[in-house]
């Protein structure tokens, strides 16, 4: 689970895992200080950084000489009611055109974008009982891929 907290600095947040922390902010145009990622950017890092290792658990798993790799995300949102996500890899090392071919397979399988792919649900817990005895309010978002 990732909880948020709020900073000092006008919009600025905290994101952590109970491990891990991180920041994040909004832009100047819109009041932030721009000291951290941007929710979107963090929704497209989410996708990058899962591409990017499976893509590298593959080939260790099937020993292709996969030296490294880079992968960017970009999430359009020209048309509102059709989002989409953009992205490119860069595979580096010698490999031949068949393993090229099974990382893309595995690029495009990979956890997150399986989720994302999905209808999602958001289910809002009202904060005045403790966790465990709310009853959470259902959003259903059903998206659709092509």
């Amino acid at each position: 689970m990732i909880h948020t907290k709020s900073q000092a600095a006008k919009f600025q947040v905290q994101v952590t895992n109970g491990t891990q922390f991180s920041m994040a902010d909004t832009s100047p145009d819109k009041g932030g200080g721009n000291a951290g990622f941007r929710p979107h950017e963090l929704l497209e890092a989410a996708l990058a950084s899962c591409m990017n290792m499976s893509l590298r658990m593959y080939a260790e798993k099937h020993s292709f000489p996969l030296s490294g790799v880079s992968v960017s995300v970009s999430l359009n949102r020209a048309n509102p009611g059709v989002p989409s996500f953009e992205y490119s890899a860069e595979f580096e090392g010698p490999l031949s055109e068949a393993q090229r071919s099974q990382l893309l397979t595995v690029l495009e399988n990979c956890p997150v974008r399986s989720t994302l792919s999905k209808p999602l649900q958001f289910k809002l817990h009202e904060q005045s009982l403790p966790l465990d005895a709310q009853e959470p309010k259902v959003i259903q978002i059903v998206r659709h891929t092509t």
